[in-house]
């Protein structure tokens, strides 16, 4: 048997690292150099000062709970026609008013849409829809 004079190597089960943190180091030293580049300064502003906030907007609030009742600003509504006398009261003292009516999910559409009606027929154009708060107890899910 004709033997050879090489020196037997064994399976490489290593990973070499050397040329892994070379290329790594190159490039945080590239990273580094192009951050200098990169970095912008700081814009000075001159933000102006308010002395005075403005002034919170009149909301006219129309509840309509489950219970039939209406509700202006909290005071009870004896029907939608007295609703239209108080919107357009309101509306003399604030020609931007706006109008938010929150009607719980059980109040039928008919009743939503008259007081919609009587809100418009007393010349309030701004109206907004809401939603009152589910009550936890119940249960629901939103």
């Amino acid at each position: 048997m004709a033997g050879t004079n090489l020196p037997r190597r064994g399976i490489i089960s290593g990973i070499n690292v050397t040329p892994l943190v070379d290329v790594t180091l190159v490039l945080l030293i590239i990273f580094i150099v192009t951050a200098k580049i990169v970095v912008t300064p700081a814009v000075p502003l001159d933000l102006p000062r308010a002395s005075e906030g403005q002034e919170l907007q009149v909301v006219f609030s129309v509840l309509l709970p489950k219970d039939g009742r209406i509700l202006v600003n909290g005071s009870v509504v004896a029907n939608q026609y007295a609703l239209e006398k108080r919107a357009s009261a309101a509306l003399k003292d604030d020609d931007t008013l706006r109008a938010v009516i929150q009607a719980d999910g059980d109040v039928p559409h008919r009743e939503v849409i008259a007081i919609l009606d009587a809100l418009k027929r007393a010349g309030v154009s701004r109206i907004a829809f809401g939603a009152l708060p589910i009550d936890p107890a119940e249960g629901q899910a939103p």
